[in-house]
């Protein structure tokens, strides 16, 4: 696919959590190969934006991942289709070993061959999986369960990866390290990449474009760079 062109468009989406309205008709553009950002504060909507795309909340509007509309599928036929997400706390299971929540993530590959390639690629990016590989989940730190997370989303080969807070509870330094495996996967392998991030400072130095919500709506989008080197910006929405 052509650079620039989206592999997902959202339009006049709007998403309910029983009779409380908490996107009110927005319209996001993910381009193909790209890093977009979702900032905002607590209770913006960037999870709900997240959850509405993978048909994990009520939601209505349009949603073309591909060119194919994906509202009325469930969140499992979204992730065949190639739409990963990691969510908010990790999801990681505690009790199954490292091996088994990544093959947990697979579960969209049938060819043995195929998933243990995915998982030895994966391993160059995160070298600690295979030393740890029979260790139970909840034994790992915070940032360790967060990559695992990543990884698992990953082994299920997607095209698009969504990310909701990954930076949250974290060090810096294991941030930073987070983020830049983020940015070589991108470059790398081609996977798009929209991330919801409450730390602004850090997702606008890793996205190309971003858009900043505000109790359900778009407040403001354009190229991440003209955020973050806009004054008044800072100050008035990203906190920093």
């Amino acid at each position: 696919m052509p650079p620039n062109v989206a592999l997902l468009e959202a339009r006049a989406l709007h998403a309910r959590y029983g009779e409380i309205e908490a996107l009110h008709g927005i319209n996001l553009d993910v381009a193909q190969g790209s890093i977009v950002a979702l900032l905002g504060a607590n209770g913006s909507g960037k999870t709900t934006t997240l959850r509405a795309l993978t048909g994990a909340t009520r939601r209505s509007g349009s949603i073309l991942f591909d060119k194919r509309e994906v509202i009325g599928h469930a969140p499992e036929d979204v992730a065949r289709l190639g739409i990963a997400h990691v969510p908010e706390g990790r999801g990681t299971l505690s009790t199954l070993s490292v091996w088994e929540n990544l093959a947990m993530g697979a579960y969209t590959l049938t060819d043995a061959r195929r998933t243990r390639a995915r998982y030895e690629k994966l391993v160059a990016y995160f070298p600690w999986l295979a030393e740890r590989r029979e260790q139970p989940a909840g034994l790992l730190s915070g940032g360790e369960q967060q990559m695992l997370a990543i990884a698992r989303a990953l082994m299920m080969e997607p095209r698009l990866i969504l990310l909701d807070e990954p930076s949250l509870g974290l060090a810096p330094i294991i941030v930073s390290r987070i983020f830049e495996i983020l940015r070589t996967i991108n470059r790398d392998d081609g996977v798009t990449i929209l991330i919801a991030e409450q730390n602004a400072a850090a997702a606008l130095a890793l996205a190309d474009q971003a858009y900043v919500l505000e109790t359900g709506r778009i407040a403001l989008s354009g190229p991440s760079h003209d955020l973050a080197g806009n004054e008044q910006i800072r100050k008035s929405y990203l906190g920093y």
